[in-house]
């Protein structure tokens, strides 16, 4: 029982360390679109291709699209403090119940 219970465990700590480095992408992502960035900057590049398909579909909600402000990163943000909390929290509590 104890190789499931450490399985768990660092099932949820990678899941936890994974979600804080998106978190931190979608931060830089935020923070660039506030400059006139270079397009063909590589790292501007990553950041668009690792976000966009997270974004983009939170950016087609009807509520958001009458706002006039891309609030997409914020609610992304948001998603994943809930799974972080909800997820990751439920994983470990299992753990320790074997």
């Amino acid at each position: 029982m104890f190789v499931l219970k450490n399985l768990i465990m660092a099932l949820a700590q990678v899941i936890d360390i994974v979600l804080l480095s998106y978190m931190i992408i979608i931060i830089a992502r935020a923070v660039i679109s506030w400059v006139n960035p270079d397009p063909y900057n590589p790292i501007v590049v990553f950041l668009y291709r690792v976000t966009e398909p997270i974004l983009w579909p939170v950016r087609r909600l009807p509520l958001l699209r009458t706002l006039g402000i891309d609030l997409s990163p914020f609610i992304i943000i948001l998603i994943i403090i809930f799974l972080q909390i909800f997820l990751v929290q439920t994983m470990r509590d299992l753990a320790q119940l074997l």
